[in-house]
């Protein structure tokens, strides 16, 4: 479904980018693997791409940084001769009441979560222009739709992901690019398993299929939006939830 496609996916040494990473290998993609403070799992996540015959690479890049992204991608094009798929993961959180949260805090998640994305997306426009093909999928949250106490600059930023995500689906149609956003849920992941049990309790209260997801829910969905199967598809965001969002 992937063969012959490069991908590149942000924030992949750990939880749903880990999981994207493999699947879009198994699909057939060779994989830049990029990360921030997960080098050693990010390593693993190349060992195991190699082993499904897949070209695989990791790179350290904090997205947030506007020149590094810009190093990381001519560098990484240089080496694989084109990307074809970028997705969008790394995110971070810094929970908390806007009465007790510090402007630093809600800059850190805007800066990595929103304008990380858009710093990939500005490298990465002139590549995919060029080659008049591309697939271009950001991870966005059910947070970002339904909002949710505490986690205002989490909410925010995923919010303006969504904003960005259709601007940039209008811009780049006419040169066969499409760019769709995927808003997980309630997703086992190490986040979510540091949550409180009551907490645990009150989110699945929320969820019409009374079930936790997957890091391979989010994949297989981010996987069908890279395929030629989803090439008729941009500018929508696409709730991987259970019905949370209904």
């Amino acid at each position: 479904m992937l063969s012959g496609k490069v991908a590149l996916v942000t924030g992949a040494g750990r939880g749903i980018g880990r999981e994207i990473a493999l699947t879009l290998a198994q699909y057939g993609a060779d994989v830049i693997v990029n990360y921030n403070g997960s080098e050693e799992k990010a390593k693993e996540v190349v060992q195991e791409i190699e082993k499904m015959g897949r070209k695989a690479v990791a790179v350290k890049c904090t997205v947030a940084d506007y020149e590094m992204c810009g190093k990381m991608i001519s560098d990484m094009i240089a080496e694989f001769g084109h990307i074809d798929i970028l997705v969008n993961n790394a995110g971070i959180t810094k929970d908390n009441l806007v009465i007790k949260m510090t402007e630093e805090d809600f800059d850190d998640v805007i800066a990595t979560n929103l304008k990380g994305t858009f710093n990939t997306i500005k490298h990465m426009y002139r590549p995919f222009i060029k080659q008049k093909s591309g697939r271009i999928i950001n991870l966005t949250s059910v947070t970002g739709i339904l909002g949710n106490a505490g986690q205002a600059n989490y909410a925010a930023s995923k919010a303006g992901v969504i904003g960005l995500t259709k601007s940039m689906a209008r811009e780049l149609a006419s040169r066969n690019i499409t760019v769709n956003a995927v808003a997980p849920g309630y997703i086992d992941t190490d986040m979510t398993q540091a949550m409180t049990d009551s907490a645990k309790e009150a989110t699945l209260a929320q969820i019409p299929l009374k079930r936790v997801g997957t890091p391979k829910d989010i994949a297989e969905t981010v996987a069908f939006l890279a395929s030629d199967k989803a090439s008729y598809i941009t500018g929508q965001v696409i709730s991987v939830d259970g019905g949370m969002a209904i």
